[in-house]
């Protein structure tokens, strides 16, 4: 049986430590900044569990006898495999607008990444890759909901994890035994942790001689012993209602800075083991970088539809859609929309193999990395744009149609040639939360930096492309002629 919303609702009810406002959350499944969330992520497992959606979002497990798991956790062994775990990904995205960043699918495919280079494992340690497999089988069977934190606390950037004023502010390894590691001190972000069964705890960014404490690379359940859960300001704890703010209300997957009170993670769910050079190759040695960024891009192809969306809607509602001006804008936004599109599917067709399976290229989504994260800002300006005032110049919430006397008011002053004032006011509500209110800019901040600075995305599309091909081409016209050539041509015409 496939999971459904109503097994991954109660399965966050663990008795894991979350803190929010100065108080601990008993039940996140019922407590205001956290429920209507929970329950957009219990929609994803309705959704995937239903009959008519079983082709559609699982595959049948090899060997297994016809068992079968979403595809978030399939291994692609050819294009077509690929392609048929995008759509997948696309019909998920598509119940949340691309606004669930760190739903279920994004660390999953970096597990699963990594078990696709089990061999860069096995090289490094067989006992770690050993338990590298199993918990891919454990997390694919039980349909986890994994977040991970991979990011150490700023403090003082200028030093490195060890040179800070405490040595543990980054978590790291305190102790180890014959049982496992103790882990102390602090990650950042865990994305969607409150609505997450674990964690995947490792480190991405580059670690040097004298940080090996921090180079591990781990998985616990969100409730695991002496584990605390900083959340953030809740942004659907501030909506007033679906109507006011109909993404801030429903699809706040709440980033938390994660604290571990001498955790003990025991061996079977240890992958890398105070070792900075194979915390690097976990990473980018497997597939696993390539494939979380994949389903990243597939997120934000879906999410650029839905925000091109709001731009043709805000120039039909404003009655504007006929003006020459405006369709040039909308023209540009729909290249924009279709470029990252495109970049989507050229990495599906100049995909490779590695070993068995298949994946996508890795230039070309490095190249998208960079492009997007400048795209993202452009996109919400030109919305901003389009919109006007009318994203500002509205009832200042549900509670205005509930006084006939500015329900009346409402209806003379907020109209449309295309819908009522009820349904102008709504969309313009829509659109505002997509791109100007608090939870718009907060997804702006995310969108620049979930894959890294930008130094970081170009360093990797600096890296990854064939730039001897290019060079190449420079090299073939430069041979194609001489000084000397040219000098004797040059005298033979003078004479």
């Amino acid at each position: 049986m496939l999971k459904t919303g109503k097994q991954h609702t109660e399965s966050l009810r663990d008795g894991r430590q979350i803190f929010i406002d100065g108080a601990e959350v008993n039940d996140p499944t019922e407590h205001p900044a956290f429920r209507n969330a929970v329950a957009s992520v219990a929609n994803l497992y309705d959704f995937q569990s239903s009959q008519e959606n079983r082709d559609l979002m699982t595959f049948e497990i090899e060997g297994s006898g016809g068992e079968r798991a979403n595809r978030i956790w399939q291994l692609p062994k050819s294009h077509a495999d690929l392609v048929e775990r995008r759509k997948a990904l696309e019909a998920w995205t598509e119940l949340h607008g691309g606004f669930l960043g760190r739903a279920p699918d994004h660390v999953a495919s970096c597990i699963a990444g990594m078990y696709m280079g089990l061999e860069t494992f096995e090289a490094y340690d067989k006992d770690r890759a050993g338990a590298l497999v199993d918990y891919y089988r454990y997390a694919r069977d039980n349909e986890l909901y994994l977040t991970y934190v991979i990011i150490n606390p700023q403090a003082d950037r200028s030093k490195g994890a060890n040179e800070q004023q405490d040595p543990f502010l980054t978590a790291g390894v305190v102790d180890q035994d014959s049982e496992g590691l103790t882990i102390r001190g602090a990650k950042m972000l865990a994305t969607g942790g409150i609505l997450a069964n674990e964690v995947f705890v490792t480190c991405i960014q580059p670690l040097k001689e004298g940080e090996e404490p921090y180079a591990i690379s781990f998985t616990i359940p969100m409730n695991a012993k002496g584990l605390k859960i900083l959340s953030r300001t809740s942004y659907e704890a501030s909506a007033k209602s679906v109507f006011d703010n109909p993404l801030a209300s429903r699809f706040d997957e709440n980033d938390a800075v994660l604290y571990f009170d001498d955790v003990k993670v025991p061996w079977e769910r240890v992958f890398v083991n105070q070792d900075t050079a194979m915390c690097s190759k976990q990473f980018h040695a497997t597939p696993a970088h390539v494939y979380q960024n994949y389903q990243a891009q597939i997120r934000l192809m879906v999410k650029m539809r839905f925000l091109l969306g709001i731009a043709r809607k805000t120039a039909e509602t404003n009655g504007v859609i006929g003006f020459p001006q405006v369709r040039e804008t909308l023209g540009q936004l729909a290249s924009q929309c279709a470029m990252v599109d495109a970049l989507v599917h050229a990495m599906e067709v100049k995909g490779r193999h590695h070993g068995e399976y298949f994946i996508p290229d890795g230039h070309t989504l490095y190249a998208a990395q960079v492009l997007t994260q400048q795209l993202y800002g452009t996109v919400n300006t030109t919305l901003r744009d389009l919109a006007g005032g009318g994203m500002i110049m509205l009832p200042s919430s549900i509670a205005d149609f509930a006084n006939p006397e500015v329900r009346e008011m409402i209806g003379k002053t907020q109209q449309s040639p295309t819908t009522t004032s009820e349904g102008r006011v709504k969309f313009f509500k829509l659109a505002w939360d997509a791109v100007g209110s608090e939870f718009a800019s907060r997804h702006s901040q995310y969108e620049m930096f979930y894959a890294g600075a930008t130094f970081v995305t170009k360093g990797h599309a600096f890296r990854t492309f064939d730039w001897d091909r290019c060079t190449g081409l420079v090299d073939r016209m430069l041979d194609s002629y001489g000084l000397e050539d040219e000098l004797a041509k040059f005298s033979t015409a003078a004479e």
